[in-house]
Order: C-alpha cells, then structure tokens, then sequence
C-alpha cells in the first residue's frame, strides 16, 4: 500500500474529480455508480455513491439539508461552505478524507462522499444499507433452548450482536481492509484488559501482511493465511455463527476475526477439544450439559475407531471373546471387506455432499431411495454384508454427532488411514495407527497452541472441565491456554 502523502490529492475543480471517476473508476460506465450534481450558493457540489449498498432515504434528508442552504443568499468562499456543509450533515458518522484514493475506497463500500468546490476535503457520509437476510439461528448450531439470533453476511450487524451481549467499554473492535480489489472489512474483535496482548499483535500483524488481489471466500481465505494450515485436514481455528457462543468465547481470553460478507465469526487459538464443544451443553443444566458431552464424545470416538476395530475382529475373529463372537459377520461376500468399508463408507459421503447440492423438497426422497432401494437392494446381491450396512451406519452417525463440521471430516479420514494399516498389518496396524494419529494432533499447533492442551500437555484442573460440564457459578477461572492478563473470571 502507499503512504497517504503518495496519493493523489482532492483538486479544487470538481470536473477533474468526476475526470478522474471516470477514467478510474467506471463513472459513466458502471451503472451502479451514481454522481448528483447541484448548487448550493452558486457553487458546484458533488455526490457520489453506489446504489444497492446505501440508503435513499438518508441520502435525500442530506440533499435536502445542504440545498436549503440557499434559502439564505450570501457571498461565501469555498471554506466558509465547506464548513457550512459539514454543519449542515445530519448523519453521526462524517469523515474528512484528503485525497481521491480515500473517496474512491469508501465510496466502493458503500459510503457516500461529497466533495464543494474549491474546498480540499471531501465528506465522507455513512449510509451503508448493505443487502442481506435478518439474524436467524444457524443451521449447524441449533439448540433446544436459547437465543434464535445467528451472524449475517453483513459485518456492522454481527459486531452489533457481539456489542449487545458485552456492554464493556474495554471490548474493542479493530477495522482493516484486506484485498487489493476487494478491499473487504475485516474486523478484530477482543477485550483489551482480559486478552493476551501478544495474541492480538501476531494477529493483526498477520493480517495486515496479507497480499492478495480478494477475499471471495471470506473468513477461510483469512484462515488459510492466518494459520498456513497447508494440508493437514484438522481444523486450527473455530468456526461459529451463534452470537453467544462468540461472546463466551471472548469472555475467556480469545480474539474473533469477523469477516464482511460471511456469516461465520473465526474463534482463534482454539485447540482439539474446543471443536467437540456444542452450546447445547451450556443451555442445560450442568448434569444434562455433562450427559450430552459424554454422549457425542462416544459418537466421536465411534466415528473414529469402531470400524477398524470390527474390521480388526473379522481378520482375527480369535481375539473375540466367545460371549460376543457374534458380532462378526455371519454370511460370506465375494467382496472383500475391506473394500466393502470403503465403498459403503465413501457412499455415505457421496449422500451428504448429495444433499447438500439437492433442493430441500427433493432430499426427503434421496434418502429413501439410498437407504431402502440401494443399501437393502446391496445386500440381497451380495455386495455387502448387513454387518458392514450396520456398523458404517453408526460410524457416519457418530460423524454428524460431531459439532465441528471441518473436524468430521478429518476425523473420517484418519479413520481410512486406521482401516488400511488395519488390512495390510492387522493388530499392529491398529495399534500404530492410533499411536501415530495421537502423536500427530500432539505435534500441532494453532497460533503457538498446542492442539491437544490440557491432555497434552496434561493438565489436571483444565481436563476435568473437558469431561464435566461445570456450573457457571463454579467457572471462575479462564482457561490458561490463551495466556489471559486477568485469571479471574468473577469479580470478588
């Protein structure tokens, strides 16, 4: 970017302004960018604006406002009514900007400028109306009980939701531009005297170093220079489009990176288990909020071990105990099973990205059609066992039990990898596939944070609140994995 004193400055003549929108800017030839012309006290004043991001009601009471200035005739200069004018704004949001690059900038975001002849600054006037639905509760993150408001495309609006749940003065909200074409909002979103300094710092700093022509994906483009994840399939930050569950997370030391145009809020640094975590937890009481926990931590641990370890009681069925040796396959296949697992498996994977694609009125009757005419239908041909319809079906439900969408599907592929070591090296294939699965999460690190913190390194106090839920009441320390400058979450 260049420094300020490098840009063009705002000429006294109007005509090489609206010169310089047309050759720079499309002026003329983009018909969403809109130029009014008019005089106030026998001098030239400009408008500019884009039409679909602000609002015509509070462009007109501005228009209104400046063109009753001649209902009083006198002689002024330039300065005089540049001063006039800015008196004469009924927004609470003027700014005074000094060169055309600033105008052009806000004026793309949806801002109005009003430059007076003869005077070097423009009024840059807040009338974003950007386009966009109301806040409505996630889909992702339902819950039985609790607030139905979830993030928006639109960034003003999700740090009002973030604003409406903490009335501090010390939370701050910090704006960059990210994208040389884009130039998309980013915002920061922390409390000043609760989150590591250093934290925030590493943060913007990695942002403002961003060097790229947009930001179309948003929040996972930010991600992915953020934490330079390359291809490890594990999440490193946490995505949420629920307002509380955003605020919680601030309360507790973390910084938010809220993009404009995506509904998802970025939570970082957040480890293995912070991915687990769902709000519904939180909306029961602690016993229930424990119950549920244990009951998607088993959904997890299914989706990621129980079909190398049946896979491994079919190959060996004499590690089996008799008293359950009946869950091994009772019917031969011509198939192996191994290749039953994975083409059973990748079918499952092939019907979520299928649902996702297919219009909602039609998904009811996909599901039928893959679950009674292709599976029952496979199994009478032979292509696959019922044990192997049976045990892929709980894996895949254990894998929508788990909150984190990006960790799912980590999770099912570390569980691929488990099921080849398991065929090719049975027992010991299992066992280093687990080894090496465990070791390789213990080895990240978000944003100098170990993944698997506070089993790795382990920690007593902070485990425990991992597997039981605890009452608000009795949470009164942060967690000191983000390294906060106040512990104390209650004051005394």
């Amino acid at each position: 970017m260049e420094d300020k004193q490098n840009k063009k400055p705002i000429p006294k003549s109007l005509a090489e302004v609206e010169q310089y929108m047309k050759d720079n800017v499309g002026l003329g030839t983009s018909f969403d960018l809109g130029l009014r012309k008019f005089k106030v006290l026998d001098k030239e004043i400009h408008l500019y604006y884009v039409n679909g991001l602000t609002d015509t009601l509070l462009i007109l009471r501005t228009l209104q406002e400046l063109v009753h200035l001649n209902d009083n005739r006198q002689d002024i200069t330039s300065e005089q009514l540049g001063d006039l004018v800015d008196n004469r704004i009924n927004n609470n949001s003027v700014e005074k900007v000094t060169t055309l690059d600033e105008v052009v900038d806000q004026v793309l975001s949806g801002l109005i400028a009003i430059l007076v002849e003869g005077f070097p600054k423009a009024f840059i006037v807040d009338t974003r109306d950007y386009p966009g639905r109301q806040p409505e509760e996630p889909d992702t993150e339902k819950v039985v009980r609790g607030s139905r408001d979830g993030f928006v495309e639109n960034i003003i609006m999700n740090t009002a939701l973030i604003r409406r749940r903490i009335r501090d003065e010390r939370l701050r909200t910090e704006l960059i531009k990210v994208g040389e074409r884009s130039k998309t909002d980013i915002a920061i979103v922390y409390l000043k005297d609760v989150t590591n300094p250093g934290l925030v710092k590493t943060i913007k700093k990695e942002i403002e170093q961003i060097k790229i022509d947009g930001l179309t994906m948003a929040d996972k483009a930010i991600e992915e220079f953020l934490v330079k994840q390359g291809y490890n399939p594990f999440p490193l930050v946490r995505y949420t489009e629920r307002a509380d569950v955003a605020a919680t997370h601030l309360l507790e030391g973390h910084v938010l990176i809220i993009a404009d145009t995506s509904p998802s809020v970025i939570i970082t640094p957040t480890t293995y288990f912070h991915h687990v975590q769902h709000a519904e937890e939180y909306r029961q009481s602690a016993a229930v909020g424990t119950f549920i926990r244990w009951t998607r931590f088993i959904g997890i641990f299914a989706s990621l071990f129980l079909l190398p370890l049946w896979l491994l009681f079919v190959i060996q069925p004499d590690l089996l105990p008799e008293t359950i040796n009946y869950i091994g396959p009772n019917k031969k296949s011509h198939v192996p099973v191994i290749l039953q697992l994975f083409i059973c498996d990748l079918g499952i994977e092939f019907l979520r990205l299928a649902a996702i694609h297919t219009p909602t009125p039609l998904s009811t009757a996909m599901g039928i059609i893959a679950a009674v005419l292709i599976g029952e239908i496979a199994v009478d041909v032979g292509l696959f066992i019922s044990e192997v319809i049976l045990y892929v079906a709980v894996s895949a439900i254990g894998t929508f039990a788990t909150p984190s969408y990006e960790l799912s599907v980590a999770n099912k592929i570390a569980r691929l990898v488990i099921l080849i070591l398991v065929a090719i090296f049975k027992v010991p294939g299992f066992v280093i596939g687990t080894t090496f699965f465990i070791l390789y999460l213990a080895q990240i690190r978000s944003l100098n944070t170990p993944y698997l913190w506070p089993f790795i390194p382990f920690q007593p106090k902070a485990f425990m609140q991992i597997l039981l839920r605890r009452s608000t009441p009795g949470s009164k320390i942060r967690p000191s994995i983000v390294h906060p400058r106040n512990r104390v979450k209650q004051p005394s």
